[in-house]
């Protein structure tokens, strides 16, 4: 009977730690919707000052057309600037609005004016940066295999012979917060199999009234052993993948906002040679295309960036608290 009360405890146990990870799955959908948003938001921002500025240009062109020093060509090539930055413009504002709904069916309710992003920069503070050496323990707090380890615990009770048998204890992040070798180690291979072997066997249930109930009995308990494996797999898979992504996006950030400078000094400069005759407009309309597609790639970056932050919060199972340690 004792057994029985604490298997069905477990069971229960089991059952709220699910729920757990289905509300973290949930702020981290909501979380990624804001962020598609603040992105979509900030695209049709970039496409409406790209056609104002267009605008400024073609004026510009067309009085110089008038006074014989440009041609028409230059008035056409200044006119493409303008309808392609318009038809951006209807595609985002569709955009904006398909996501602004997105938000709310998640949310579940209508989200005010005040609440919507502008942009995507800086609107993430569900996770800091990660500190080096930070333990896989953390994923121990993980929903998902706090989870599995109680549905264990309903059929034998041997968790402690479990994680030492199935969970590496290693290093997650190495310096700078990124993956660390131990962990990429754990996947070997062009197809990156999980290389980390149980070091002992668990003893299996002896109990049982009958043959029948202990074949019984363990078979549900190779059935509990199989899915707390494949959860710390999951775990730690999923810890790689983000972690992998996360070890590239800042170099990836610093040369989209390069190339955004770059292009708006050339910009600039072609703009000036323009207007003292020394150029054509053909340098002006290729500088613009070029900040265009910058900027447009700068936003993108950032909602990568940003997003990664959402997915480790997630995989880490509800982030990290001041100490480095797993929430919850």
């Amino acid at each position: 009977m004792q057994s029985l009360s604490r298997s069905a405890l477990n069971q229960y146990f089991a059952t709220e730690d699910a729920r757990a990870a289905a509300q973290i799955t949930l702020v981290a959908e909501v979380a990624a919707d804001y962020l598609t948003l603040g992105s979509d938001r900030a695209l049709l921002k970039v496409a409406q000052d790209t056609a104002a500025s267009g605008r400024d240009s073609l004026a510009l062109t067309q009085k110089q057309f008038e006074a014989g020093i440009a041609s028409e060509l230059d008035v056409r090539q200044a006119q493409t600037t303008i309808e392609q930055a318009k038809a951006d413009i209807a595609r985002y504002t569709t955009a904006v609005a398909q996501d602004r709904n997105a938000l709310e069916l998640v949310v579940g309710a209508p989200v005010s004016d005040d609440l919507l992003p502008d942009d995507v920069e800086d609107q993430v503070t569900l996770l800091s940066d990660l500190p080096a050496g930070l333990n896989s323990s953390v994923l121990l707090s993980r929903p998902d295999v706090v989870e599995a380890e109680h549905q264990l615990k309903a059929q034998s009770g041997q968790i402690g012979a479990a994680r030492a048998a199935f969970f590496p204890s290693i290093s997650l992040t190495g310096s700078g917060g990124v993956s660390s070798n131990a962990l990429s180690q754990l996947f070997t291979g062009a197809s990156k199999a999980w290389s980390f072997s149980p070091s002992v066997s668990l003893p299996l249930f002896t109990g049982g009234l009958n043959l029948a109930d202990l074949r019984h009995a363990k078979a549900e308990q190779q059935v509990s052993l199989a899915q707390y494996d494949k959860a710390v797999q999951t775990a730690f898979r999923e810890v790689s993948d983000a972690l992998a992504q996360r070890g590239t996006i800042d170099a990836q950030l610093a040369a989209e906002q390069a190339l955004v400078d770059a292009a708006a000094d050339s910009l600039r400069l072609s703009q000036a040679r323009y207007e003292r005759g020394a150029d054509s407009y053909l340098s002006v309309l290729t500088a613009q295309v070029t900040l265009y597609n910058a900027r447009q790639g700068l936003i993108a970056v950032r909602l990568t960036r940003a997003s990664n932050l959402v997915t480790l919060y997630k995989v880490l199972g509800g982030g990290l608290d001041g100490t480095g340690a797993a929430k919850g």
